[in-house]
């Protein structure tokens, strides 16, 4: 008789094995472009996005010590994550339909694609009905590429943003972006070059606000990320491994 028990200890071992050795290696990468490009690796954070990924994966992340995860839809998330929303960091990182915005409070405790104010005062709304506060970051369409969703310009994000510090509970933290779906690493650094200064210039903008978070970077260019100034990077395939067409696919939404 076939031991289930047994395989699934034994297949449970293997996962997290091989979450440990993927992560101290993306760890390895942060420390040392972080230190040839004269920043301090611990101001880094990774952001473990696990959309497409099953539970077993989540629980062997949370066991090799990871505790901030980043989910694309509020869908996906409520199955995966709604019994232990209270012992992690949830990030929802891709696009957020205002009628899903109900499903955040409780759930996330960050959404770090805010594109218009119209997003940012619903879900202030439904936060303040639930007496919780989200942090939120303003995503800028920094490749310019249509098929992203994000503020298209610097001026409307900065516009924006002092509306969208002042809503009640929402807490404006940064920035994020998605860089340009390219193997040319120059227009790479250039979006993420022109994010940085964004950043920049928002804690210009509110200068009595805790603006802390440049979010920027995925699996495939953390490393020109960590060089031009990113403070979080959203890591998926690097830490897991490819899993269906959702992380292969031509949107910078569904990359990791």
């Amino acid at each position: 008789m076939v031991n289930t028990a047994s395989i699934r200890t034994n297949e449970s071992g293997t996962l997290l094995a091989m979450i440990e050795e993927r992560l101290a290696e993306v760890r390895r990468v942060i420390r040392d472009t972080a230190v040839d490009a004269g920043r301090d690796p611990d101001a880094i954070r990774i952001v473990a996005v696990t959309k497409t990924h099953p539970r077993t994966t989540i629980d062997a992340c949370r066991r090799a010590g990871m505790c901030v995860f980043g989910e694309n839809r509020v869908q996906e998330a409520i199955a995966k994550f709604s019994d232990i929303a209270a012992e992690v960091e949830l990030h929802l990182v891709g696009h957020l339909q205002s009628n899903k915005a109900r499903l955040v409070p409780g759930l996330c405790t960050h959404v770090d694609s805010i594109d218009s104010l119209d997003l940012a005062a619903t879900l202030s709304k439904r936060c303040v009905m639930a007496n919780v506060e989200c942090r939120v970051l303003m995503q800028f369409n920094s490749s310019g590429e249509k098929t992203k969703s994000g503020y298209a310009t610097e001026k409307s994000l900065l516009d924006d943003a002092p509306r969208v510090a002042a809503l009640p509970g929402l807490k404006l933290r940064g920035v994020m972006t998605i860089g340009p779906f390219t193997p040319d690493a120059a227009r790479i650094r250039d979006a993420f070059r022109r994010t940085r200064i964004l950043f920049d210039d928002l804690k210009t903008v509110l200068p009595s606000e805790t603006i802390d978070t440049l979010s920027m970077g995925m699996s495939d260019d953390y490393q020109l990320a960590v060089e031009e100034g990113a403070t979080e990077v959203r890591l998926g395939t690097a830490l897991f491994g490819l899993r269906g067409s959702a992380d292969t696919g031509p949107q910078g939404e569904v990359r990791s």
